[in-house]
Formats: structure tokens, C-alpha cells, sequence
């Protein structure tokens, strides 16, 4: 009996690495090569609200506004009101307050079926466009891909990532940036401030059903075993970058959906770009994107990939300054 058991822990094993080695050469074959940082022809431009084309700038051009916030949307034509409503009118008042403060909203509509663009617009009408910017995507790329469009064609010394449903109050961009001038001095000019709703666990564990907080526990010891040891919460949607570390690691990004991120957060820990995590208020709103299990289960494969594809050489961290 003993030899039998040693003989079948012995298979299990082998079975076991066997199985690990086919994944990694599987995600090492599938594996794109380079981020994708192509663009249609029409994504070269934002439109107006004149309905004019007006050419994007580069994140590698000199900033030109202190803040850039950048929104990601795919069909939020309902919840994309509210959010722009309240950042508004927050950036308009400490313009006010704060003459040398300047900002832009850039709304990247991924690919959407309904009237985010034209929801988006009317806010360029009333601001005018170099206050609020609209980039239409031709089609669908993913949360992570919409931002780094975004993100790329973002003028500010500080680039603030906040979703379209607007769950973080938008006022708490001032502890994000607390959270980011607490990491001076900046090595590089780079740093992260990443909001965080750790701190509200146990309430949204009260109110989730106990598959829910399986895989949501599940989910954080796989991003803690395989890519991010230091943050609690890496999926909060509001993020704030400095530029030079919006430029490093958004253009070594190969993620372009969910799990972003994470590789963000990964890229950012292997260039030792400081990250500093801020608690803000955050309620959930209905209506989300986020398929529970399904997109649960796609984290975890890219989750997986995104490590093996690091360890395998597959994908590489750029190491010189960017220009």
C-alpha cells in the first residue's frame, strides 16, 4: 500500500508538471509579441463637437494641462451623465479657485452600440473641446485597451484613470494625489497612487452570495502568488499616474481587458516605480460590464499568462527611458 501510494503521488506530480509546462508553451506560443499600439485612421483624431477631426497628441509630447482624466466607456450612455456631472463640476470650481490648475476630460468610447459618443459630445458643446474630449475607438479593444488609448493621447502632468459609472467620488482625486506627493521624491518623475476599497471587504462580503467571495478570494491570492505582492486592491478603477509613469508602462501594456490592471501594477513594481494605495468611497452601481463568472475566469487565465509569459521571455519589460 505504502509503495502504491508513493508510486501514485509520484504520477500525480509528474501529471502536475507536466501540465504546467504545456501551459507555459502554450502561453508562450499564443502570445502576441508587441502591445498593441496600432490605430485606425480614425482613431488618430478626436472629433469636435463641430464634428471636425482634430488630431490626438502624444503622451511623449510635453505636457500641457496639470490633470488629464481619462474614461474609459463601452455602452454608458445611461451611467456616463452622473459621472461627467459630478467631475465637472469639481474640476470647474477648482479652476476656479485655482486659475494656474488646468485639466481635459478625454472619454474613449470603446467600440459602444448605443449613444456614449453622442452622450460624450454634449458635454464637449458646453466645455468646448479642450476641456472635454471625445476618442471613438472602431471597435471594441476592452477596458484595458481603451485606456491605454486614452492614456497615450492624454496632455497632463498627471493622468488620472476613473470609470464611467463614476462609483469612486470623483473629490477623491485629491487623496490620490496626497497618496502620490507622499512618494516623493519621485525616482525617474515616476510614481502611482492606486485608489482602494480593501478597507470595505467585509461590508461587500455581506453582501455577496459565498461563490461570489470564493472567487473573489481566489482572484486576490492569484494576483498576490503571481504578479502584485504589495496591493491590496489592484482592480479599483481610479488610478492616478504620473506622466513618465503613465508612458512607461502603458507602452509595455499587452493586456487589453480585465486583468490590466494587474500587469499594469506588475510592470510598475518591476521598474520599482514607487506605488502608493489610498483608500477612497466607492458604491457599487448597477449595470456593470463584468460578467461575474466568466470574466472571473478570464482574469485568472491572464493572470496566469501574464506571469508565464514574463518568465518564458515571451513578453519583455522595455528598459532604456522613454523618449
Amino acid at each position: 500500500m505504502a509503495m502504491e501510494a508513493a508510486w501514485l503521488a509520484q504520477v500525480t506530480v509528474a501529471l502536475a508538471v507536466a501540465g504546467l509546462v504545456l501551459v507555459a508553451v502554450i502561453a508562450h506560443m499564443t502570445a502576441p509579441k508587441m502591445p498593441n499600439l496600432n490605430r485606425h485612421k480614425d482613431e488618430k483624431y478626436f472629433v469636435t463637437a463641430e464634428g471636425k477631426k482634430e488630431p490626438v497628441p502624444s503622451i511623449h509630447d510635453p505636457p500641457a494641462r496639470e490633470l488629464s482624466v481619462v474614461v474609459p466607456s463601452y455602452n454608458e450612455e445611461e451611467r456616463l451623465p452622473s459621472m461627467m456631472n459630478e467631475a465637472l463640476q469639481y474640476l470647474e470650481k477648482r479652476q476656479i479657485q485655482d486659475p494656474a490648475f488646468t485639466y481635459e476630460i478625454i472619454v474613449i468610447d470603446d467600440g459602444s452600440r448605443d449613444q456614449t459618443t453622442k452622450v460624450a459630445l454634449k458635454y464637449t458643446q458646453k466645455y468646448g473641446s479642450d476641456k472635454v474630449r471625445v476618442l471613438t475607438l472602431v471597435k471594441n479593444r476592452g477596458k484595458g485597451g481603451a485606456v491605454r488609448m486614452g492614456v497615450l493621447s492624454s496632455r497632463g502632468k498627471k493622468i488620472l484613470m476613473a470609470d464611467a459609472d463614476g462609483a469612486t467620488k470623483f473629490e477623491d482625486v485629491e487623496k490620490v494625489e496626497k497618496g502620490l506627493e507622499s512618494l516623493q521624491p519621485w525616482p525617474d518623475q515616476m510614481a502611482i497612487a492606486c485608489g482602494s476599497r480593501a478597507h470595505l471587504e467585509k461590508e461587500s462580503i455581506a453582501q455577496r452570495s459565498y461563490f461570489r467571495t470564493l472567487l473573489m478570494y481566489g482572484f486576490h491570492f492569484l494576483v498576490w502568488f503571481l504578479c502584485v505582492k504589495e496591493i491590496k486592491d489592484t482592480q479599483c478603477g481610479f488610478k492616478l499616474l504620473t506622466r513618465e509613469a503613465a508612458s512607461r508602462t502603458f507602452s509595455t501594456l499587452h493586456i487589453e481587458r480585465w486583468a490590466f490592471d494587474v500587469e499594469l501594477l506588475y510592470i510598475a513594481q518591476c521598474f520599482k516605480i514607487p506605488i502608493a494605495e489610498v483608500a477612497v468611497n466607492w458604491t457599487e452601481i448597477e449595470g456593470s460590464k463584468l460578467v461575474p463568472f466568466w470574466s472571473w475566469l478570464q482574469m485568472g487565465r491572464d493572470l496566469l499568462f501574464i506571469r508565464l509569459r514574463y518568465l518564458t521571455g515571451a513578453w519583455h519589460l522595455e528598459t532604456r527611458k522613454m523618449d
